[in-house]
């Protein structure tokens, strides 16, 4: 097994050389109006491109269900890859990013936001979802740095196997 340099197996041509591409959401009124900083997002940057991904964008939105669901839209659009939100995942009137989630996504992955949510006491309290859009994995996080970091370690030896059966799954010819 020491030998995973040189020719990669015939079973791995084009998935494995692929590079695993991330991009990052911060759900908050705050940020978006300049009254706060997106430490939450920074952070999720760093841990991912730290983690092999290659962050192709980052952008905030406002908190509530409908910029969340257009601003996922968009960003799934033509894309295979992570999309990781921070924020809106609690119990305040404006925190509506499950919500805005759920009204955009093809299928649920209950699995995942189960794992995350165990990661700390705290996570109880986390409403976030994760689930499919096309060929982009969605990942709901909590919105301090803390938390979004840690909920996103619980899965991340899972993401990139996950990632790439999305785009087997989107095969147009089906192998039957």
């Amino acid at each position: 097994m020491a030998h995973d340099h040189g020719d990669d197996p015939p079973h791995h041509h084009d998935t494995a050389e692929a590079p695993l591409l991330a991009k990052v959401l911060t759900v908050s009124d705050g940020v978006v109006h300049g009254t706060r900083e997106d430490r939450s997002g920074e952070a999720l940057e760093t841990r991912l491109t730290r983690a092999g991904w290659n962050v192709v964008e980052r952008t905030v939105t406002s908190d509530g269900e409908r910029p969340v669901a257009e601003t996922l839209t968009r960003l799934a659009q033509g894309f295979h890859g992570l999309i990781v939100t921070t924020g809106g995942t609690g119990f305040g009137p404006r925190d509506q990013t499950p919500e805005g989630t759920r009204a955009v996504i093809d299928r649920e992955a209950p699995g995942l936001a189960e794992v995350m949510r165990l990661v700390n006491p705290l996570g109880r309290l986390s409403r976030g979802v994760a689930g499919t859009l096309g060929t982009a994995l969605i990942l709901n996080t909590p919105g301090s740095s803390k938390g979004c970091i840690e909920t996103v370690d619980a899965v991340l030896d899972v993401l990139p196997h996950a990632v790439r059966l999305l785009v087997d799954n989107a095969d147009p010819h089906p192998h039957s």
